[in-house]
């Protein structure tokens, strides 16, 4: 009997999962800039959201710091792939600092609609979650005229001075659906209310919610892999259990998991966040064995191909180092 069980337990781990092309970019920047200019470098705010991630760094010689004013006038500072706001580029170069800009470009993409919004005089309603670094980078573009929407909660508090010039724009790690609920709401209330001129919520975000949705369909219980400030991870877990899932969490690593999860389960999905590197998840994989669920299918929702270049200033250095 026991044979017969363990031979039908499985994981289906999604793909794509793991890695975006801008967290791949900014771990990159930070490894090539202790590379290139030797340690320390700083970086202000976790270069992703993710401990693993941020503790290996700290060990190679990057130092994480809150605020650009802990950094020594004219060191190295690396920006995360988060995003900032305008004002923390000019605090930069009032003290001289060195600065390595690896915001992703799809977050990039989103400041510049921000502030042409602005510019046009348009009222610009910004869904995502209040204190997230990447809401405060953007809003940062444009303070004045943009307001935080936090879900279908803070509908009703938008006010705007003309239902006509509105605008929406968005976090690039929401929930899909449930941004597209409260686009819905709020158009309820602005009819007219404009789109973003392209799609606000990242490649990679969405086709991780695709890829655990595949998975969430014919599993008891889904792992996602991810820390737990991390926007896109959490959302994950969300996305599973309302897909299907009996029952879905985030774990930071294989350690997290817990024995009793496990119980009259047969078949458990794996996925991870876009900051969460490959090698915990094989982690994840190998505790699962351990429990008999040795049979692991990868089912892929979606092929990715998307690669970002290393931030501008790093190249220009990497390649006057090689002449």
């Amino acid at each position: 009997m026991t044979s017969e069980t363990s031979a039908t337990r499985r994981v289906l781990v999604a793909k794509p999962r793991g890695y975006c092309a801008g967290v791949d970019r900014a771990v990159q920047a930070v490894e090539k800039a202790l590379e290139r200019y030797g340690a320390p470098i700083y970086v202000r705010k976790q270069i992703v959201h993710n401990t693993h991630v941020v503790k290996t760094l700290e060990e190679r010689g990057a130092i994480f710091v809150e605020e650009t004013d802990e950094v020594p006038e004219g060191a190295i500072v690396v920006f995360s792939a988060h995003g900032v706001a305008p004002a923390v580029h000019d605090e930069a170069a009032r003290r001289s600092l060195k600065t390595i800009d690896a915001t992703c470009p799809l977050v990039t993409k989103v400041h510049n609609e921000a502030k042409r919004f602005a510019a046009g005089d348009y009222d610009i309603l910004l869904i995502g979650h209040e204190g997230h670094e990447e809401v405060e980078g953007t809003a940062g573009e444009a303070p004045d005229s943009i307001q935080l929407v936090d879900g279908l909660d803070g509908v009703d508090r938008v006010q705007v001075r003309d239902p006509e010039r509105l605008v929406w724009l968005s976090q690039t790690t929401l929930s899909v659906d449930e941004t597209n609920e409260t686009v819905t709401r709020l158009r309820e209330r602005f009819p007219n209310l404009i789109d973003p001129p392209s799609d606000d919520i990242c490649y990679a975000t969405q086709n991780r919610q695709i890829a655990v949705k595949e998975i969430a369909r014919e599993s008891q219980l889904v792992i996602v892999v991810g820390s737990t400030n991390s926007s896109n991870s959490k959302r994950l877990v969300e996305v599973a259990r309302d897909a299907g899932a009996d029952a879905s969490y985030l774990v930071d690593n294989a350690s997290f998991i817990e024995d009793a999860w496990l119980d009259g389960v047969t078949t458990v999905g794996v996925t991870s966040g876009a900051s969460v590197p490959e090698e915990l998840v094989e982690q994840v994989l190998a505790r699962l064995a351990g429990h008999g669920f040795d049979d692991v299918q990868e089912v892929e929702s979606v092929a990715e191909s998307v690669r970002f270049a290393l931030p501008h200033e790093l190249r220009r250095d990497l390649r006057a180092a090689a002449h």
